[in-house]
């Protein structure tokens, strides 16, 4: 029997800023590419997006995996 989301539509979920998800994305070594991507592309989609996450999220990317 399927189950129904009728219940979590209703709740309000904080949004954490652009900024905050690819700090944490960028600190965390644990963050899968696939995932860093997505940010970039987000931060590409924004319009006046800071040229700052683009650095953080590019030197992450393209960081060795042991470091």
């Amino acid at each position: 029997m399927p189950q129904s989301f009728a219940g979590v539509q209703g709740r309000s979920v904080p949004e954490t800023s652009l900024a905050q998800r690819v700090s944490e994305a960028v600190q965390s070594h644990a963050t899968p590419i696939s995932q860093l991507l997505r940010l970039m592309w987000q931060v590409d989609a924004e319009p006046g997006a800071n040229e700052n996450l683009r650095a953080q999220l590019r030197a992450r990317i393209g960081a060795p995996l042991a470091s």
